[in-house]
């Protein structure tokens, strides 16, 4: 049976097999079953993060993490960078949580450089910094390394937040190496699971911050999340125990590969398709912050896209028009999961052979 290849940002293709994983056969999720499961994930998420930092997953999305932001880290005030749409919403939903909230404005396309935080840091008492690590919107990678390195250095106490939904599990990232105190993801990208858990790297400072910050609701609450694993190697509330299965045997497959491996395969595809964009368009984001896992292509040649993706469909293939004011301007094709560099150049012979190219 044939179905459609999916080149967007987000829900990616999954494997057969590991859709497959979905179909066991359900278990209590206050079972020892279903511990032995969950531990086993913990564990292998542990290892595969490098990190010596908490490691949970929860049944929702990544944006729950931006509502955990608002509702648990944020004491005071939070500086939001701001480089796209999914770093609009990053600053929207801490605001939405009551927090005082600044926007880090930077122009779309254009990346936030370590000055800029600092620069702004230097200016008022921030508690918190919320960064987008990939702006999928953009295609801009963020250098979070840097910046948090310059935020453990000038300001120990604040705590630092990195959406890296669309890159985590593609790009190399090691909570400890860049600072960060919440690092969090969701299944659908670079993970190539379907969509539906989050999951998230988060530090003793954060855990000690929550703790601190009243009204942190129930399904957000990270100190109740992070104390009832304690207690019973289980999620507070019901997971989604069938993703978790599809999960655990996923996290088997990355392991095998081993995060450089993963990180280097995503890069030779980033890599090939910046270079096919130059030839015929141009990238949208600035030179040298470009994402491992998503190209968005500047559309100097004026092509309709939309047009492009009914041709595409037809040969069982789809990538990604531009994200809200920059549809039609820009394209994006989402080379994470499990595409390889050969299925990548299968696609781009597809849109050259469509447009003419």
């Amino acid at each position: 049976m044939s179905h459609k290849r999916l080149w967007i940002p987000g829900p990616t293709e999954v494997d057969a097999e590991v859709l497959r994983e979905q179909t066991r056969w359900m278990i209590g999720h206050r079972s020892a079953e279903y511990t032995k499961l969950y531990e086993g994930i913990i564990d292998k998420l542990t290892k595969y993060f490098q990190t010596k930092q908490n490691v949970c997953t929860l049944t929702a999305s990544g944006t729950i993490w931006m509502d955990i932001t608002g509702r648990c880290i944020v004491k005071k005030k939070a500086l939001a960078g701001v480089c796209g749409a999914f770093s609009k919403r990053m600053y929207q939903t801490i605001a939405d949580c009551g927090k005082e909230v600044k926007p880090l404005d930077v122009k779309w396309g254009r990346a936030i450089k370590p000055e800029m935080v600092l620069s702004e840091l230097q200016k008022d008492e921030y508690d918190t910094v919320a960064i987008v690590q990939n702006e999928t919107a953009t295609g801009v990678r963020n250098p979070i390394a840097e910046i948090g390195k310059a935020i453990n250095r000038e300001f120990p106490d604040v705590i630092f937040v990195v959406d890296a939904v669309s890159s985590a599990g593609g790009d190399y990232l090691v909570p400890e190496e860049l600072n960060t105190d919440i690092l969090f993801t969701s299944t659908q990208k670079c993970f190539a699971l379907p969509p539906g858990l989050s999951i998230a790297c988060y530090s003793t400072a954060a855990l000690k911050r929550a703790g601190e910050v009243p009204g942190r609701g129930h399904y957000t609450d990270l100190k109740a999340i992070h104390d009832y694993y304690g207690k019973k190697h289980q999620n507070p509330t019901t997971p989604n125990i069938s993703l978790m299965y599809a999960l655990d045997y996923q996290l088997d497959r990355m392991l095998k590969e081993t995060p450089k491996g993963r990180y280097e395969r995503h890069l030779e595809m980033a890599e090939y398709t910046r270079a096919w964009a130059r030839k015929h368009f141009d990238m949208f984001p600035e030179k040298g912050f470009e994402s491992v896992t998503v190209s968005t292509i500047e559309n100097t040649r004026g092509e309709d896209v939309a047009e492009l993706n009914q041709e595409l469909a037809k040969r069982d293939y789809q990538i990604a028009n531009g994200y809200g004011e920059l549809k039609e301007k820009t394209f994006r094709i989402g080379h994470m999961g499990e595409w390889t560099p050969d299925d990548l150049k299968s696609l781009l012979w597809h849109i050259d052979e469509i447009w003419g190219l």
